[in-house]
């Protein structure tokens, strides 16, 4: 391993949306992350952490939970310390759900919405689901910890049209084309 390249170390994945218009039921979007087992990178998450927890042992940590899109700057917050995950983990994927309590509601119904995904000040990723405005939910971001230990970043949105406890479930799977 080259002494200097360290890998991804630690990211924050944020998100923001406009409030819904005068007298419709708001919008709430949700960060949801899911570990992976480093020895079934695909099959079934060891732990999810979405809004009101965080993994166990402290790594993943949703820090602003926004239920209305109401504020300045960003509304959802997600810290991702993966220098810090214990090496049985190999794989984090990270998603956005759209609750449906209100109702049927995709990226398309949901009001200037984005993404950043930021390692301290240099921007990794960002988007504004207009390739998934069908969508319910979809990942933004893979994380694989590589055979050195170190994390490599795999960016893209997909869509996924799923409510939000089936999506955290099956979001890191593999998918059919």
């Amino acid at each position: 391993m080259n002494g200097l390249n360290k890998g991804i170390r630690k990211v924050e994945v944020s998100l923001k949306w406009d409030p819904s218009p005068a007298g419709q039921p708001p919008t709430d979007l949700d960060i949801v992350a899911a570990t992976y087992p480093a020895t079934d990178p695909s099959g079934s998450p060891a732990y999810v952490v979405h809004f009101d927890s965080r993994s166990p042992d402290g790594t993943i940590t949703l820090n602003r939970d926004s239920k209305t899109g109401q504020g300045f700057g960003w509304d959802e917050v997600m810290t991702v310390e993966l220098n810090r995950l214990d090496s049985r983990y190999g794989r984090v994927v990270i998603g956005v759900a759209i609750q449906q309590g209100s109702g049927p509601k995709t990226f398309a119904d949901v009001t200037k919405p984005a993404l950043r995904i930021r390692e301290d000040y240099t921007v990794l990723a960002e988007d504004d689901f207009g390739g998934v405005r069908g969508s319910t939910a979809a990942t933004v971001a893979e994380f694989v910890r590589d055979a050195t230990g170190e994390w490599t970043f795999h960016p893209g949105i997909t869509g996924f049209d799923e409510d939000p406890a089936t999506f955290a479930r099956v979001m890191g799977g593999t998918r059919e084309p």
